[in-house]
């Protein structure tokens, strides 16, 4: 292929600071290097899945389908840090909340029918100081509950997260018919 054609893709370069990725001239935010490896994996894989089902919808001309996967994609994005408030700013309480809200979502989806813990979203966005976000996790995490996109058990039973004290996990809300 000649240089310049569309299927050219060049290897991402790094900008100097490490903020961004250059790639075929364009410049992408990386993702928080806050993140930990493990979890940065698990957002990476959700974010790489949301993306398909987008692509599939699309193959398939199934405009709904495409609607529903792009949230999956932003969310993914957000947890990553890659969009919203940059990672390495100062966070505000609004972007930090919203950045909460897409990291709880994206690991509940991925690790469905499983649950996950909030201190998991709380490690995810606010790295080595995820201590001091655990009660906004925690309110983050009640106001997804009383929209119903999750459910919140303790010891496998449906809880509700303002009353409940003690250890709860997160999962994906069971869409009732």
């Amino acid at each position: 292929m000649a240089m310049g054609h569309p299927m050219d893709v060049t290897e991402p370069s790094r900008t100097d600071d490490g903020r961004y990725i250059v790639v075929d001239g364009r410049r992408w935010r990386t993702s928080d290097p806050s993140i930990p490896d493990a979890l940065h994996a698990e957002l990476v894989d959700e974010l790489m899945a949301a993306r398909r089902a987008v692509g599939t919808a699309k193959r398939a001309g199934d405009d709904a389908a495409v609607v529903a996967a792009r949230p999956r994609v932003d969310d993914a994005k957000h947890a990553l840090g890659e969009r919203g408030r940059a990672w390495w700013e100062e966070p505000a309480p609004a972007a930090t909340a919203s950045r909460i809200r897409a990291t709880i979502l994206t690991l509940a989806r991925r690790r469905a029918p499983k649950t996950t813990c909030p201190s998991d979203a709380a490690r995810a966005v606010g790295g080595e100081r995820w201590r001091s976000l655990m009660d906004e996790v925690r309110a983050v995490a009640a106001e997804l509950q009383d929209e119903g996109e999750i459910e919140v058990t303790q010891r496998g039973e449906s809880v509700d997260l303002r009353t409940a004290r003690g250890p709860v996990r997160l999962g994906i809300a069971r869409r009732r018919p």
